[in-house]
């Protein structure tokens, strides 16, 4: 099976459903045949023809038994880093004469775990997904959210959900004039370009927590010619950094030996010029040298004043592996937010 074109949202958005953003599946109607964790893994459904558990299949996916009463199943999923949603991507591969011919999802807005009472928007009416494919519906409801009832009619299996948003960001939640974590994937922050990414995920490295295994972080191949590696880094909001933490856990004969970190501010809505050549990088920090396998922070007297930056680049020297990176200050403009 080929895959299909993403559509905009699902390249230009964010996975609020990521289990990386602090997403959670915390009930099910019923998961007789497959786990509702499976539901949200940030990882690609596969299929195992010879795997069996007590159950019967085992499928990479969220999966109830069969109905008899007439009624359908649903899931509830948290969104830790609450948002806006664009679109969804209902994943039904590996599933063909058990998945559900219709599917639907509501949200709302809630500071604590729905109840029975909860009132539910509706965010996608009923609708007819096929199997054994990506099932891509775009919202067009743009309400804030951070609770997901999927539903399905009447039964059956999905290998993934994806929600397609953007994070609510902190300083929209607390005190906007406060120090907040500018980078963070949950605040808005995402990668723009980089120069080589031959291991792992680069946008991991701006997600919450520390990485779980080498595997977790944004890595580069060995160097074999002169120069370095980078990556770009937008930021959720234009701010003025005072702090830099970067996290080598796992990176252990592969961390980098040294790095250094730049900033520029973007006039224009036009990211991929921070690419090529010609902008104005400001020296935020200079070169510190790295450890292995650990959490490093920068401030003070190792961060230059500035001003104000839209975007950072991460220079790393000569190559390695990065499993975080965090930017934290305050916001250029707290009184606009």
């Amino acid at each position: 099976m080929s895959e299909p074109l993403l559509p905009s949202f699902a390249s230009d958005a964010v996975n609020l459903a990521s289990p990386r953003m602090g997403a959670e599946v915390v009930y099910a109607t019923d998961e007789f045949f497959a786990s509702k964790e499976r539901l949200i893994k940030d990882t690609e459904p596969q299929f195992i023809p010879d795997k069996y558990d007590n159950h019967g299949k085992w499928m990479d996916g969220w999966e109830s038994s069969r109905r008899r009463d007439g009624g359908y199943d649903h899931c509830i999923i948290s969104l830790k880093a609450g948002g806006t949603i664009e679109g969804v991507d209902i994943d039904t591969r590996h599933f063909t004469g058990n998945h559900p011919p219709y599917a639907s999802i509501d949200g709302t807005l809630s500071t604590s775990s729905p109840k029975e009472d909860t009132v539910w928007m509706e965010v996608i009416p009923k609708t007819e997904i096929k199997p054994d494919t990506h099932n891509f519906i775009e919202v067009k409801s743009w309400e804030r959210l951070n609770y997901i009832r999927f539903n399905i009619y009447p039964d059956g299996g999905v290998a993934r959900l994806r929600i397609y948003g953007h994070p609510i960001p902190a300083w929209q939640q607390h005190d906007p004039t406060g120090v907040h974590e500018l980078s963070a994937i949950t605040n808005g922050g995402h990668i723009v370009g980089y120069n080589d990414a031959h291991y792992g995920n680069p946008w991991v490295i701006l997600s919450p927590g520390r990485g779980v295994d080498m595997g977790d972080g944004w890595e580069t191949r060995r160097r074999r010619e002169p120069g370095n590696d980078w990556i770009i880094i937008a930021l959720g909001a234009r701010g003025i950094v005072e702090r830099i933490e970067l996290d080598t856990a796992h990176f252990k004969g592969n961390y980098p030996d040294r790095c250094s970190v730049e900033a520029t501010t973007l006039e224009d809505t036009n990211e991929t010029s921070l690419i090529h050549e010609g902008v104005n990088w400001l020296n935020l920090m200079d070169e510190q040298k790295l450890s292995m396998d650990r959490i490093h922070t920068f401030e003070s007297d190792k961060i230059n004043s500035i001003g104000p930056a839209s975007h950072l680049r991460l220079s790393i020297y000569p190559d390695g592996g990065v499993s975080r990176f965090r930017a934290f200050g305050r916001l250029a403009s707290p009184e606009t937010i």
